[in-house]
């Protein structure tokens, strides 16, 4: 399966999100495209991922693939750092990351792939 070919269409931005595996209720990711495939280690995928107000994780990530993350609005916690829009992140797979968290929400767009050899 590859990602489909889509061009630019509008985003309905209050359905379709769902809680990740492994995250808790207030946070929810809208895929965008995706034939990420993590048992095979091949593709990609571009999501959005939502924070609700005073959500937060409790132990960090880890994964075996790239992960690009651009903050587009609201605040994100790392540690003792608040970021805020307009900031990016790059991680190299195997990167631990988080635990994250949100005191007014965000909204972030995230691409995961695996390298092309």
């Amino acid at each position: 399966m590859s990602k489909p070919h889509l061009e630019f269409h509008r985003l309905d931005l209050e359905s379709g999100w769902e809680v990740p595996a492994g995250y808790p209720s207030g946070i929810r990711q809208k895929v965008l495209a995706s034939d990420l495939d993590e048992e095979a280690g091949t593709g990609s995928r571009t999501r959005l991922l939502r924070f609700d107000p005073g959500a937060f994780t409790t132990t960090p990530f880890v994964h075996d693939h790239w992960e690009e993350v651009y903050l587009l609005s609201g605040d994100l916690i790392v540690g003792d750092e608040t970021f805020e829009g307009a900031t990016w992140a790059c991680r190299p797979p195997g990167a631990p990351h988080g635990p994250f968290r949100s005191r007014g929400g965000c909204l972030l767009l995230e691409s995961h792939y695996y390298a092309c050899d």
